[in-house]
């Protein structure tokens, strides 16, 4: 039985080349064409001698974002198996990605595995650490900023629209409305901090927590916190199925920042809520999990600021000098 050609993948390069499909498919595969519009191409040096052999080039094209431009291609029909193959094929400054064609359709197509380098126009949301709380220069946000404005005055866009003490659930029903103004080929998301936090001492919650060991009530209250868990990380994978959504019907690229390291001997209680590195652990590993399921950016911000607590105010927002180190880590990941 023929197995069913169930993924499309919009090529501008080559893998529209039939040798190439004959290399990695064992023959050409059916193939439609496409345009992929807010896009333009630019070169990049392929040194896999695997994939020069290939394709009998060492300079192949990669994607990046020019609102108003379009990139004409093909849509390959392709089974798994071929997908496997065409994902082996790439080589690792690539990354397979949804995109919008220009007749509205989704589809995959591989795209510059560091997400923010082919940005043009950058949206960022999120609560009061990507604000830039504590930072007069606005944060790593800011830093952010002025280094990608800087390399295209003309057309390079970062508009940071960060509301501290946001939630995801909050960004995921505020940031549709904002969207349509500013055109954004990337969507930046920073937030879930506020996800994690816990009751703060004096709660039920935590009466219940501070038991003597022997009462009966430790082990229910260890259930109990652990189907919480559980309830909170259902709500934020629904917001981030909201936010991928939201992107996708913008024809913008989401890319997910983890929480950053926090000192839980410093920070304080907020509004009856306080957050511990356990929960903000267990956030960074539900965000990249739910980011590698559904083949979505993710940017580590833990490490910076790790074990460095004099770059916390507080225990929890950086200090300028630790948004600056935030900013150095993200840049090398996703520029």
């Amino acid at each position: 039985m023929t197995e069913s050609r169930t993924h499309t993948l919009f090529s501008f390069g080559t893998l529209r080349d039939e040798r190439v499909q004959t290399a990695l498919f064992g023959g050409a595969v059916p193939t439609s064409p496409a345009a992929l519009a807010g896009y333009t191409t630019r070169p990049l040096k392929i040194t896999d001698p695997a994939v020069i052999a290939a394709s009998g080039l060492d300079v192949h094209l990669i994607l990046e974002r020019r609102l108003g431009a379009s990139v004409e291609g093909a849509v390959l029909h392709l089974t798994d198996q071929e997908l496997a193959a065409a994902d082996a094929y790439e080589v690792d400054d690539y990354t397979r990605r949804r995109v919008v064609l220009s007749s509205g359709a989704t589809t995959w197509a591989y795209l510059d595995a560091k997400p923010l380098r082919p940005a043009e126009r950058i949206v960022v949301v999120g609560d009061s650490i990507a604000y830039g709380r504590c930072d007069l220069r606005g944060g790593w946000a800011g830093h952010l900023a002025a280094a990608h404005i800087a390399g295209n005055e003309a057309e390079r866009r970062l508009f940071n629209l960060a509301v501290p003490g946001s939630t995801l659930a909050d960004v995921g029903e505020q940031t549709p409305a904002l969207l349509a103004a500013r055109r954004p080929d990337t969507l930046l998301v920073a937030a879930g901090i506020n996800d994690s936090a816990v009751p703060a001492a004096g709660t039920t919650a935590q009466a219940d927590a501070d038991l003597p060991a022997g009462s009966g009530s430790s082990s229910a209250s260890d259930s109990d916190s652990d189907s919480e868990e559980t309830a909170d990380f259902a709500r934020v994978a629904g917001s981030l199925d909201t936010l991928a959504a939201t992107a996708l019907g913008h024809n913008a690229r989401l890319v997910v920042a983890g929480p950053s390291w926090l000192d839980e001997d410093r920070t304080r209680d907020y509004e009856g809520l306080r957050f511990t590195r356990a929960r903000a652990l267990a956030l960074r590993a539900f965000l990249r999990a739910w980011c590698e399921a559904n083949h979505i950016d993710f940017l580590d911000l833990w490490e910076p600021l790790r074990e460095r607590t004099e770059l916390l105010v507080d225990g929890l927002h950086p200090s300028a000098e630790g948004h600056r180190a935030l900013y150095e880590h993200l840049d090398a990941l996703g520029r």
